[in-house]
């Protein structure tokens, strides 16, 4: 038996997943040029699919939806969109060359922001995830 992260489909899922995030981030590159050397596109990106991330992982735990199902949506907008619409790598990157740069305030705020902000972010699409799921489709309680 294959393993599972060797599947053929599950590896498409990821890729397609990965090429539309990738696309996505540079869609948000374009739209949000460096404001005085700020890498905000980066940032964005970050805060954004950290939202994100939390909101899908948390709306398919409580959906109770099949395991297959569950875990096709998960490689394809987890692994695959979010892996490619989010960059730890160009966060790192651009970290290092503001402080490189002598912007020590600036690249010690972009830092600490991205991780912050980041882990808030992440909070707030769990809570919004689990919020949705429990007003059910006609605001009642759906547990």
């Amino acid at each position: 038996m294959r393993r599972a992260h060797l599947r053929p489909g599950q590896l498409l899922l990821v890729f397609l997943g990965g090429a539309a995030g990738t696309a996505g981030r540079e869609a948000v590159n374009l739209l949000l040029p460096a404001l005085h050397g700020f890498p905000s596109a980066t940032f964005a990106v970050n805060i954004l699919g950290a939202l994100l991330l939390g909101l899908l992982l948390e709306s398919l735990d409580r959906a109770g939806s099949s395991p297959k199902s569950a875990r096709r949506m998960r490689l394809l907008l987890g692994t695959g969109f979010m892996g490619g619409f989010t960059t730890y790598s160009t966060f790192a990157v651009d970290g290092a060359l503001l402080l490189g740069a002598g912007s020590v305030g600036l690249g010690v705020l972009y830092a600490l922001g991205c991780v912050v902000l980041g882990a808030t972010a992440s909070w707030c699409g769990i809570l919004l995830g689990a919020t949705r799921r429990r007003r059910g489709a006609c605001g009642e309680d759906a547990r």
